[in-house]
């Protein structure tokens, strides 16, 4: 029996998951092509800079793919960038029909691809599992119409919401099962973030290493440039991804500022808002500009808190371990709600056990 378009664009959409970590700010693609009721080529966007999914399919095919299907998880490009337009190699070669899981919302491309193709006489069929495709490029998604990166919020905290004890310790409040988990959503996002406060109080490495995966950039928020350098995110930084994002009047200190970058750091110099601290819209802004598309925030609780009182988030995995402290920190302070009626309202998207933890999404 064939298979239906539906899964056909769901095996492009498990292929185009093997581009994880590798294809930022590009999006997620990949691509079938079916003829006779028999898969014939595939790929996916295997790295930033190289063949779009469409192109590897093509250049996969074991047979002639002239008067193919080809399924693809999202609309293919019409445009000059890293590499030719999809599009064009597809007429090329005679495709009789593509079938799209969703439509760029890239203004390059939006629609443009679907109406070259039509106008070479190809059949095209658009939105199936429109809804997982979208969710599949969701960083890419927001990252190419806002300009700035999809926000994520990691939080692992006690029942009653504490991440860490009155002496600032969090070591370790969740299990080795979460922590994997953190570990792998580390590798899937651009950057990590985290405030001075966790540097000083955590010293973390902010790498991959229970899981294999590569490494996310790491972001210090330093709104002073206080930090001394004997940190193991300092000392650690051999792969060179390290930014700090500091206030503007910080550009006055000259010789802490070489010795960070001398030790391959980053410097962006961000706007300050009212109370004197990094203006965090100004900061994504400035991260989008450098190719960052998708950002995990682990802390601490005043980046959460900010975070959140400022709506800057996209979700949150609240990590809760049943353990019960009754004094500590926080995971969230003061948002300005007085009363119950006023409090954050959020989704549950899902709800997952891992090792004696639970995980929750949530959502706006």
């Amino acid at each position: 029996m064939p298979l239906t378009d539906e899964s056909y664009i769901q095996l492009a959409i498990e292929i185009a998951k093997k581009g994880m970590g590798k294809v930022s700010p590009n999006p997620l693609v990949g691509c079938v092509i079916v003829k006779n009721n028999k898969i014939i080529g595939a790929g996916f966007h295997e790295e930033y800079g190289k063949n779009h999914a469409e192109i590897n399919a093509i250049n996969s095919s074991i047979e002639n793919i002239e008067g193919a299907t080809l399924y693809v998880n999202l609309e293919p490009c019409s445009h000059y960038g890293k590499t030719p337009p999809c599009v064009e190699k597809i007429i090329e070669n005679k495709i009789k029909k593509v079938v799209i899981g969703t439509r760029d919302m890239n203004p390059l491309v939006s629609g443009k691809g679907i109406k070259a193709l039509k106008k070479a006489g190809i059949e095209v069929k658009v939105g199936i599992s429109e809804k997982e495709c979208i969710e599949l490029n969701k960083f890419f998604f927001k990252y190419i119409t806002k300009k700035i990166p999809y926000v994520t919020l990691k939080i692992a905290q006690t029942l009653d919401g504490k991440i860490a004890d009155q002496n600032r310790d969090s070591k370790w409040i969740t299990s080795i099962s979460s922590r994997r988990i953190v570990h792998t959503l580390r590798s899937k996002y651009d950057a990590v973030l985290i405030g001075s406060n966790t540097v000083e109080k955590d010293d973390p490495n902010l790498t991959v290493r229970l899981v294999e995966g590569r490494n996310p950039k790491r972001i210090i928020a330093d709104t002073n440039l206080s930090l001394n350098l004997n940190h193991k995110i300092f000392s650690g930084n051999t792969d060179r991804n390290l930014i700090i994002l500091t206030s503007e009047k910080s550009a006055t200190k000259e010789r802490k500022i070489k010795r960070l970058q001398n030790s391959g750091a980053k410097i962006l110099f961000i706007k300050e808002n009212e109370n004197g601290l990094i203006d965090l819209k100004s900061a994504l802004r400035e991260l989008g500009k450098h190719k960052i598309a998708s950002l995990l925030i682990e802390g601490g609780s005043k980046m959460f808190t900010s975070i959140i009182r400022e709506n800057l988030y996209d979700n949150i995995f609240l990590f809760l371990a049943p353990k019960i402290l009754g004094t500590g920190l926080s995971a969230v302070d003061n948002l300005g709600n007085k009363t119950i009626k006023q409090a954050l309202k959020v989704q549950i998207k899902s709800v997952e056990r891992n090792g004696d933890d639970l995980m929750v999404e949530l959502v706006k």
